[in-house]
């Protein structure tokens, strides 16, 4: 299936919106678009998000990409969002998308 343009713009809307503090899921993001996968979103944050908040956004897990890590825990944590063993607590810190 082709990304629209519409969608690719939807996503980074979604993704600037996220506050400080807070976090949301490849998947969250994806239904709130009506995107049939969230891999979608990943490629489209690869892609496309030099200018957002990136940081904000997680896989299902909690856990960053490994090759993102170190910076991306920094980052969240500096925000207040609580992280335990690289790990973070999406029950405290996920946001929800109106």
């Amino acid at each position: 299936m082709v990304t629209s343009d519409e969608q690719i713009e939807h996503v980074r809307a979604l993704v600037a919106s996220i506050p400080p503090g807070r976090v949301a899921t490849y998947g969250d993001i994806a239904a709130a678009v009506g995107l049939s996968t969230p891999r979608t979103v990943g490629w489209i944050m690869r892609t496309d998000s030099g200018d957002l908040p990136w940081h904000r956004v997680l896989g299902a897990s909690g856990k960053p990409a490994a090759h993102l890590a170190g910076r991306q825990l920094r980052l969240l944590a500096a925000e207040g969002v609580p992280v335990t063993d690289g790990r973070v607590d999406l029950r405290a810190a996920r946001h929800v998308f109106p």
